[in-house]
Formats: C-alpha cells, sequence, structure tokens
C-alpha cells in the first residue's frame, strides 16, 4: 500500500460516521489534495466547543461561514459574533467561479450556490434587531463580577438587590441602578441602616464610578427592555433551515468591557434558560465568537473563573462555543482544555517568539505520522488548515491538513440597501425594536423623594408661630430680685445667726 493509500484510509476510517455529520473538506498529503478523502465532523459532538485560529488573511471567516452553512443545512441555528463587519454575506448566494468548482473537484465535494436564513442583530448603535437584558436579569453576584468589585463593594451590590426587591423596585437599566446607590447614602441612608446596616460612602463612590466605566462603553443601550428571549436564537426557517444570528459589533472593537459583559450575560442566560440535553444527537445552538482575545484581554481574574465554569457547563445544554483568534495562545489554558474540535490555519513565523509559539502551538494537537506539524503549520495555504475533533465516542479525530470547502453563499459583505432591506423585514426587528421605559427604581425613588420633601415642608408650615416674649413690670422685677436675695443661701446664714445671738441674751 502506498503512502497515499495508506494515509486516505487512516483519515477516511478516522473520520468516519454512523450518524449525521457536516463535511468540512478533503485531506491532504505533502501539499496535495488526496481525492475521496473527507474530513467529517459529527453533529452529536458539536457541542464540545471548538476553536479557529491562525493569521490574518488564511481564512478564518471563510472556515466560519463553511461551518454555519453545514450546521444550518442542518437545522442547527447559529450565533455569530461579527466584530470585523465581514460576515453577512452569508444571507446571499455565492458566485460560482472556475477556482472553486476546480477546488472542490480536487476534494470530490460537487459545489452549489445557496443563501441561508439570517437575522441581524446589535447590542450598540448600528442596525439590527436589539438585544437587551435588565440589570435585575443579571443578579448581583454576576453583576458585581462585571464590575471587578472586591468582597465589600459586591456586599453592597448584593444589598442594592435585597432592597429592590423587598420595596418592589424594578431595576431595568443602569440610571435605576444609580439611583438606588445614590438613595442608599442620602436621602434614605437612615431608613438602610435601620434594615440593612450602615453602607459606606466610599464603597458607593467606587462603584459608582465602575458603572460610569461600563456607561462609557455603551452598555446604557444594552441594559434595560424589552429583554431579549433567548428562544428566538432557536429558530428555524420553512425549509428547516437553522437561522444564522449575526451580532454586528464592528463599532465595539475599543469596548471590550462591554463586548465580555455581552457575552458573559449570553451565555450565564442560554446556561439558566435551556434544560439539559444529556447525549443529544446534535447541538441546539453554536455560538462563534470572533476575535476572542477582546473577552480574556480585559477580564479579571473573576470574569474568567466565571467564564471558564460557564463554558465547561453548558455543552450539557446543547450549546457549543467556538472561540476565533489569530494565536490559540490567546486564549486560557482552562478554557483551551475544554475545545473539542480545533480548526488551525497557518501562522507567521516573524520573530524568535513566534516560532516558539508555534512550536507550542504543534504539541496541543495529535501525534502524527503523516506530517511535521510545526513545519506545515507555516506553509498552509490560504483556505488550508489543520484538524483535529471528536469522533463519535468521543476519542480525538486524527491530524489532518484539510483543504476547506468553499462557502455556498456570498464570500463578500451585504450592502448597506440589502442589510436595511433585511432588517425591515425582520420579525424581530419589530417585536424587540420598540423603546420601552416603564416606571422603575429611577422614577419610583423621585416619587417617593418628592413626596417626603413635599410632607415635610407641610409639617414645617403647621408650626405656631412663637410669640415674643411681654416685657416684665416693674414690680416684677423688684418682687424677683426680693426674692432672690431672701432665698440666697447667704442671706439665709447671716439670718440664722442673728437669731442664734439674740437666744444667748
Amino acid at each position: 500500500m502506498s503512502k497515499t493509500e495508506d494515509f486516505s484510509k487512516h483519515i477516511n476510517e478516522g473520520y468516519a460516521c454512523k450518524g449525521e455529520f457536516i463535511t468540512l473538506g478533503g485531506g491532504i498529503l505533502d501539499g496535495e489534495a488526496v481525492p475521496n478523502t473527507h474530513v467529517n465532523i459529527p453533529l452529536k459532538t458539536l457541542n464540545r466547543h471548538g476553536l479557529i485560529a491562525g493569521a490574518t488573511g488564511t481564512g478564518k471567516t471563510k472556515t466560519i461561514q463553511v461551518l454555519s452553512e453545514q450546521l444550518s443545512l442542518n437545522g442547527v441555528p447559529v450565533l455569530m459574533m461579527d466584530i470585523k463587519g465581514d460576515f453577512s454575506g452569508i444571507a446571499m448566494p455565492g458566485e460560482e467561479k472556475s477556482f472553486i468548482t476546480e477546488r472542490h473537484a480536487k476534494i470530490s465535494i460537487p459545489y452549489e450556490t445557496k443563501a441561508f436564513p439570517v437575522e441581524l442583530m446589535t447590542i450598540s448603535e448600528q442596525n439590527g434587531v436589539r438585544l437587551r437584558a435588565t440589570v435585575s436579569e443579571f443578579g448581583p453576584v454576576l453583576f458585581s463580577r462585571i464590575l471587578d468589585l472586591n468582597d465589600t463593594q459586591s456586599g453592597v451590590v448584593s444589598i442594592i438587590f435585597k432592597y429592590c426587591d423587598d420595596n418592589s423596585l424594578p431595576l431595568l437599566d443602569l440610571k435605576d441602578f444609580k439611583k438606588v446607590l445614590n438613595y442608599a447614602t442620602e436621602e434614605g441612608k437612615a431608613e438602610f441602616e435601620a434594615e440593612y446596616g450602615r453602607i459606606s460612602t466610599s464603597s458607593t463612590g467606587s462603584i459608582l464610578r465602575k458603572v460610569i466605566e461600563l456607561e462609557q462603553q455603551g452598555a446604557e443601550l444594552f441594559f434595560g427592555e424589552k429583554s431579549f428571549d433567548i428562544q428566538d436564537l432557536m429558530r428555524v426557517d420553512e425549509n428547516g433551515n437553522g437561522y444564522v444570528n449575526i451580532m454586528r459589533l464592528t463599532d465595539i472593537q475599543d469596548k471590550p468591557k462591554l463586548f465580555s459583559t455581552f457575552m458573559l450575560s449570553l451565555l450565564a442566560e442560554i446556561y439558566n434558560t435551556m434544560p439539559e440535553q444529556g447525549d443529544a444527537g446534535r447541538p441546539e445552538l453554536v455560538i462563534f465568537i470572533d476575535e476572542a482575545h477582546l473577552i480574556f484581554d480585559e477580564a479579571s481574574k473573576a470574569l474568567l473563573n466565571q467564564i471558564e465554569t460557564i463554558v465547561k457547563l453548558i455543552r450539557s445544554k446543547g450549546i457549543g462555543v467556538y472561540f476565533i483568534t489569530q494565536n490559540p495562545m490567546d486564549v486560557p489554558t482552562g478554557v483551551l482544555a475544554q475545545l473539542g474540535l480545533k480548526i488551525q490555519h497557518a501562522l507567521r513565523a516573524f520573530t524568535a517568539n513566534d516560532r516558539k509559539a508555534i512550536k507550542m502551538t504543534a504539541e496541543n494537537y495529535p501525534d502524527t505520522d503523516f506530517y511535521e506539524t510545526d513545519e506545515v503549520l507555516t506553509s498552509l495555504g490560504i483556505g488550508e488548515a489543520f484538524v483535529t475533533a471528536l469522533s463519535e465516542k468521543g476519542t480525538p479525530t486524527p491530524l489532518v491538513a484539510t483543504m476547506m470547502r468553499a462557502p455556498m453563499s456570498r464570500m463578500d459583505v451585504l450592502t448597506e440597501s440589502e442589510i436595511e432591506a433585511s432588517i425591515t423585514k425582520s420579525k424581530l426587528a419589530k417585536k424587540y425594536n420598540e423603546v420601552v421605559d416603564r416606571d422603575s427604581a429611577y422614577e419610583m425613588l423621585n416619587k417617593k423623594i418628592a413626596e417626603a420633601q413635599e410632607v415635610a415642608a407641610e409639617q414645617e408650615a403647621e408650626k405656631p408661630t412663637r410669640k415674643a416674649k411681654e416685657e416684665p413690670s416693674t414690680t416684677e422685677v423688684i418682687g424677683k430680685s426680693i426674692t432672690k436675695v431672701v432665698t440666697s443661701a447667704s442671706f439665709i446664714r447671716g439670718a440664722f445667726g442673728l437669731l442664734m445671738k439674740m437666744f444667748k441674751k
């Protein structure tokens, strides 16, 4: 058996699937695609999370597009965090070109063009279905971790939430939270001390500064109503294709705090909402997080621990989370260890540190007799990648250099008019884009303070006017003076002495 035949047999056995699967492409050996050597990923293991990494321009976005298309065709919805804004073309059919058909002929996969059902979403000022969440939905623990508070400050936040629960004050947006925070040390100081103990102004000041920092990154657009229902991410169209939900985030690249806040709240909400799936045959939702370093670079230790915990647990709810970044080292080790599917595009070695990073990256992949992994990592072409996944039995599949199939949809972005048309016909946009600002803690406390001030003013007005003291008469003055003298101690002692002398005579 030749080396090529041995390779083809090894890969086909390693990527054989009895159940449903998606095909990423065909195997490459010695720089050439090997026909009929398909890299198949079982649907049942796609909730085991994954990593898509590689240098700029090596084809990561097209790989995400292919994965999203194949998932959608199998009825699995997708949520894509589109930081660079180059993913929206999946809503339109692609164009058949000679270099694409040639590529597919090499890997023995037919090519066709197709558009996919898309929802354009936003948490910023961009157009799209607006996703929001209330402060109350975060809860005191998660809200404190997002603000990176110490134990004392977190305790104050817990008291604020408890006070609002006890007094039926809805905490919907950040202005609600700030109002209660100020009230605790000003107009409501006595009330808080009586019920919950003294709250330090230094603690509330520190918390307020953290909230303002979050506001400066645009969080006031995210906190509020109407809260987004996670089930609206799980839709399929009339043809049974899963919706590709694209979160438009091109204007928050310099706002990592807002991005990490949104991601953590979304993952927590999905985890708390979705039922346990057990060993299901397919995922309920797959989430792609582009430019994942934006989450990890600015995250506190507490936030990183929270993300790692959720990533470990959320797969049991049928949710797969895929991190996209340039270098695998951007992802913390604790998270990296949870990732079943790894798609590694080419890395570039421009410096000694780059070469070290490549060697470390190569050590993260299974051993193979067919490749010098660290060398091939620098020589992969555009649209080629190392792939290893989990088999249906949960064991790692062989490492294979893969010529990735081309996307069926447009490999370019939507025009502004196409974006507007998509949002206009969206049922979710009609549902969530209406601004709702009902009475909540801010309005209720303002009303309470105004009523207290009104009552205090009325009580002040009702107090009787004090009469001016009348001047005493001359007789009263003389009488008081005589009384004062007669009752003085010296006068009494003198009179008593005089009487004693008279009795002795």
